[in-house]
């Protein structure tokens, strides 16, 4: 079994000095800073937990050679549709994601079906109707159109580039 490693001890410690320093500055401003804290941590708690689940759930039931071939490096049109459909339906802040993707990465995740993933959030599916009301239906048809078209292309860069570092790196040695 794996130990468990806290990630991000250092970038904690920093914040939470670069916050006390600020208090000694800025004392009449913590109350405020506080709440809106509150109210940020309030609103990405389920975000996370969503995160944590579906990280959980991909552990337990997914194998590496069922991740690799949906998403791996032979994963084709499949591997493509599923990173586009994922990051349609997302929804959440994108960091609130990046452990999970970090996690699948690590399973056999190509980079440019991450790249997919995250290119494609930029379709809302709930604020279509309002950006059909305000734009028009042609006008959001062909963004959301170019949209994904885009997040293809550059899946497909991201994969040259980080194709060619790895060539790099391999020859450097």
């Amino acid at each position: 079994m794996k130990k468990f490693k806290f990630k991000g001890v250092k970038f904690l410690l920093f914040v939470v000095a670069l916050f006390i320093l600020l208090s000694i500055f800025d004392f009449e401003n913590i109350p405020r800073i506080m709440d809106k804290f509150g109210i940020i941590l309030y609103k990405i708690i389920p975000i996370f937990a969503l995160v944590i689940v579906l990280t959980a759930l991909i552990n337990y039931f997914l194998k590496p050679k069922q991740v690799m071939k949906y998403f791996g490096k032979d994963s084709g049109k499949k591997g493509l549709i599923y990173a586009l459909i994922g990051g349609v339906l997302s929804h959440g802040p994108m960091y609130a994601w990046y452990p999970m993707l970090d996690d699948m990465r690590k399973h056999g995740l190509k980079y440019g079906l991450i790249a997919n993933f995250m290119y494609a959030r930029a379709v809302k599916l709930p604020l279509l109707p309002f950006m059909i009301g305000l734009f028009g239906l042609t006008f959001t048809v062909i963004v959301n159109v170019y949209i994904l078209i885009f997040a293809i292309l550059q899946g497909k860069v991201i994969d040259f580039l980080m194709k060619n570092e790895k060539e790099i790196l391999k020859n450097d040695d």
